[in-house]
């Protein structure tokens, strides 16, 4: 009796409607291929089947690939790098512009031009030694 149970196949119709469901589902960014087979019960090869057939995006031809991390982490992570970086940025300029007027006022107060001149000669103590 139980050879006769292994014979049966259990074969599962999908409606159109119901695949293109699946596949907006997979576009708008909420779950991923796995996690659509774990949450439907449905195997992954007939997901991405459908994805090529009904999605607005993927064609035929072209390999979708999916990272462990879902695509809405991984954005938020590059924001945040993105924004560390902006305030890096940020603080260097802010110390650019102090050194600069340190240099303005430096020239000001004192008459010394501190920025380096490529047109003054060396200086007495530098000279330069001849190679025998």
């Amino acid at each position: 009796m139980r050879s006769n149970i292994r014979l049966i196949k259990k074969h599962r119709r999908f409606s159109e409607e119901y695949k293109k469901q699946i596949v907006t589902e997979f576009e708008s960014g909420k779950y991923s291929v796995p996690q659509l087979e774990k949450l439907h019960g449905i195997n992954n090869h007939n997901i991405y089947n459908w994805i090529y057939k009904y999605s607005n995006y993927n064609e035929k031809g072209y390999r979708i690939l999916e990272m462990k991390k879902s695509s809405t982490s991984k954005i938020k992570d590059l924001e945040k790098r993105i924004k560390e970086l902006e305030q890096a940025v940020g603080k260097k300029q802010i110390k650019i512009e102090y050194l600069e007027k340190m240099i303005e006022i430096g020239k000001e107060e004192y008459n010394i031009d501190l920025k380096k001149n490529f047109n003054t000669p060396p200086s007495s103590g530098s000279s330069k030694i001849k190679i025998k």
